[in-house]
């Protein structure tokens, strides 16, 4: 009943006039994101398809596999996946434009696809639960996770170099991960990695039968099993198959082979980690082993973590 108050509010406030549509306009909708506003500035959309808000969601987490699970999935001739980050269920001001506007930001497809969207910062977001399930509270929704530990210096890796690319002062990772000689439990990289506490959030509002949880490690060690389990998951005829795949030696990971084409991950995934200090490594490991056996309780199975 919760999540349907939450989806009527958001209807109200935001629903456009009937002439505002008729006309192809939309409040709080960029023009050059509205469907078919100007003919002359978008191109018609390919006959029988339409956007429609996404079938399943993949809601994280952040560098544990997520845009190699949507690139991935994009192989299957029966998904449509949107292009970029939409941030609409964990943003306030994204919110506040209204389901129209998410609607508009998604993929044309047609009748027999589903649309997949993928914002990883939804499963740590305290309001992402709530909305989503205001707008589809029988979503499928997925969740890609790795080694939590590693997942913390994948997460430092990103920002360190993001920060030297814009000529930003950068630190090293043990004076992040340590404070006043105790860890530092408040550092962002480490409360992502709190998989327990972010999942009592998401199974107040969802049963755990609606979320599939992909094994990051085993995506990216040999990635069709995990990707046949999605398939069977979102009750898609298996398409994906082991050619669509091989081993980049040069980048150390699997590309995608699909359409006659061959295409790997951006130049900014996959890069090297940083060593780490062995006393403060065990730390981290040690924080962070009971959480991650609360949560192996909470979703019923085991990951194959230090």
């Amino acid at each position: 009943m919760a999540c349907f108050l939450v989806f009527l509010l958001v209807l109200q406030v935001h629903a456009a006039p009937p002439e505002l549509v008729q006309a192809g306009l939309t409040p709080g909708v960029h023009p050059g994101l509205a469907a078919n506003v100007s003919e002359d500035a978008t191109p018609a959309p390919p006959p029988g398809t339409s956007k429609r808000t996404p079938h399943s969601i993949i809601i994280g987490v952040r560098k544990g596999g997520t845009r190699a699970l949507l690139e991935m999935l994009d192989i299957h001739p029966e998904v449509a996946v949107a292009a970029t980050e939409v941030h609409f269920f964990d943003w306030d001001d994204n919110y506040a434009k209204g389901l129209e506007w998410y609607r508009q930001l998604m993929p044309y497809s047609y009748p027999h696809q589903i649309t997949v969207e993928k914002t990883p910062g939804y499963f740590t977001s305290a309001l992402a639960p709530e909305r989503i399930c205001a707008m589809n509270s029988s979503i499928k929704l997925l969740l890609i996770l790795r080694d939590p530990t590693q997942r913390v210096i994948s997460d430092y890796t990103q920002v360190y170099f993001n920060r030297l690319e814009n000529h930003k002062p950068v630190q090293a990772i043990e004076n992040l991960l340590v404070h006043s000689g105790a860890l530092n439990i408040r550092y962002k990289a480490i409360q992502r990695s709190l998989y327990d506490v972010h999942m009592h959030n998401w199974l107040h509002h969802f049963p755990l039968e609606q979320i599939h949880i992909v094994d990051g490690d085993a995506l990216i060690r040999d990635p069709l099993p995990e990707l046949q389990k999605v398939e069977r998951f979102l009750n898609l005829p298996p398409r994906i198959v082991s050619s669509n795949f091989y081993f980049n030696q040069t980048k150390g990971f699997y590309c995608i082979r699909s359409d006659g084409r061959e295409r790997c991950l951006h130049e900014s995934k996959g890069r090297p980690h940083p060593s780490v200090n062995g006393t403060v490594l065990q730390q981290l490991r040690s924080f962070l082993r009971e959480h991650n056996r609360t949560f192996f309780r909470l979703v019923k199975r085991t990951f194959d973590w230090q």
